[in-house]
This record gives C-alpha cells, sequence and structure tokens, in this order.
C-alpha cells in the first residue's frame, strides 16, 4: 500500500538569513542519506518553498476565489512530502520515525488512494 508522508514544519527555520548555511547543507545531506536506506520503499518525494509562494483556490456556493497564502495561518506549515511503500502502516510509520526532519516537525501519515 502506497502511503505519503507529510511533513509540517516551523517554516522560520528555513527563512533565516543563514537558510543556505551548514545547518541546511546537513539536513538535506541527511535527507538523501535517508532515501538511499529506504531504497525501494520511496516512491517519489520533494520539498516545498515557503507558503509565501502559495496559493490558495477556494470553493464556495459554486464560485472560485483565489487568494495569496496558505488556506490557515499556523506555526507549522506543509514542508515537504514523500509517498512511500509500505505492507501496513505499522510499516510506514517505522520508515516515518526515521526522517531526518521528524526530529523538529510533525508527520502526518496517510494511505494513498487507488494505489496498491
Amino acid at each position: 500500500m502506497q502511503y505519503a508522508l507529510l511533513l509540517y514544519e516551523d517554516e522560520q527555520a528555513y527563512s533565516s538569513p543563514d537558510k543556505n548555511g551548514p545547518e541546511t547543507k546537513a539536513l538535506l545531506a541527511q535527507h538523501m542519506a535517508f532515501q538511499q536506506e529506504i531504497g525501494a520503499a520511496r516512491i517519489t518525494s520533494a520539498g516545498l518553498k515557503g507558503t509565501a509562494t502559495a496559493t490558495t483556490l477556494r470553493r464556495r456556493g459554486g464560485k472560485h476565489t483565489i487568494h495569496d497564502g496558505p488556506f490557515a495561518e499556523a506555526k507549522e506549515q506543509l514542508g515537504g512530502l514523500y509517498i512511500i511503500e509500505a505492507p501496513n502502516l505499522d510499516a510506514a510509520i517505522a520508515i516515518a520515525k526515521r526522517i531526518p526532519a521528524a526530529q523538529d516537525c510533525t508527520v502526518e501519515i496517510r494511505p494513498v488512494l487507488g494505489r496498491g
């Protein structure tokens, strides 16, 4: 079964003047190593640009409106995701626990519809 591992984190950590500094580079290296570790279980993954680049489409009463920014203001924002293949939820949780950013973020684990 395929699972989405959605990483919610405080994007302020990545908007500091040192966002391309050694800490960020080390975290990216950890993510690359993690991807190698889980091998074929990883279907795809991606980081997301900050919420300042987001556009939100809302539909209410059959009408669409477009807004700059995320749907809701919160301390943690969706910062990236992995799509993985795992035999069950317990296995998906075990993989999610190994995500490097999971030390300072929330990981939502959700089955992907129509797959696996």
